[in-house]
């Protein structure tokens, strides 16, 4: 029987984030679930760490919260007059020039990007409140696995703000424009139900039993060769950004390359 992550160790263990790796499977934990898992720019820096820390042998990742929330947003300190300390406030940000300004928010950014990499699946356990900044860190996945209890919601816009951090490209992906627009503008929650029902989640279950399915489905896409699903998920990130003949023509010259792997011909 495989060891589980947490008897190897935490290769990263730091400002609210664990990175533990068992073989091809790596795991990525918040680990404030007293503040429900609230996110700050040195949460963001070390979640931007795990991926650049992750070994060659990972093939699947899951992202997963302590506690009752998966990640309820913005640690509130972040929208006071002072910020956190070291930290810079809102008010810094906006009296930044736009350079520096743009510097900023694409430094947060990198957090929310590297889950879907090509050599890699990523997979968010989600359960209870997944709000703003933690709806986006979801949305970061490639797949979603929710607990029927999780209430997914985007505050930006009734602060005043837009929502990101790299959330607005896949949420229009998985629900459509005019569903995304209604979920932004009135911050409303989405609950675990109808999440599953427009594409946001793959699949829900009872609390208890959200862990066994995120293993059962890591295992799952284990099965297939790398390379195969390596491919295959690069074919279909791109899709949207191709005219149909263009993705046909992907899948051509992807085939092509399986092919003479497969025949020991490859590069």
């Amino acid at each position: 029987m495989a060891s589980s992550p947490q008897d190897l160790g935490p290769v990263l263990d730091k400002d609210g984030v664990r990175l533990t790796v068992d073989d091809a499977i790596a795991t990525v934990t918040l680990t404030n679930p007293a503040k429900r898992n609230a996110q700050s720019p040195a949460l963001w820096r070390a979640l931007t760490e795990a991926g650049q820390l992750l070994p060659g042998s990972v093939r699947v990742v899951v992202l997963r919260g302590e506690g009752k929330s998966f990640s309820a947003g913005l640690d509130r300190q972040m929208l006071s007059p002072e910020g956190i300390p070291g930290e810079p406030s809102f008010v810094d940000l906006a009296r930044s020039d736009d350079a520096a300004l743009d510097a900023a928010i694409a430094g947060y950014q990198d957090a929310f990007t590297w889950w879907r990499r090509n050599d890699i699946v990523s997979i968010a356990a989600v359960q209870g409140h997944a709000i703003g900044a933690g709806f986006q860190l979801a949305l970061a996945c490639d797949l979603r696995v929710v607990a029927d209890d999780v209430q997914f919601a985007m505050r930006e816009t009734s602060l005043g703000l837009v929502p990101d951090l790299a959330g607005t490209h896949p949420l229009v992906g998985l629900v459509g424009y005019a569903r995304a627009l209604e979920i932004c503008a009135t911050g409303r929650f989405v609950t675990a139900e109808e999440s599953v029902n427009i594409g946001l989640a793959n699949l829900a279950v009872p609390g208890a039993e959200l862990d066994g399915a995120v293993r059962d489905l890591a295992a799952a896409l284990l099965a297939a060769p790398r390379d195969a699903v390596i491919e295959t998920k690069a074919l279909l990130r791109g899709a949207q950004g191709r005219t149909y003949d263009e993705q046909r023509g992907a899948e051509r010259a992807a085939q092509a390359r399986r092919l003479r792997d497969l025949a020991g011909l490859g590069e």
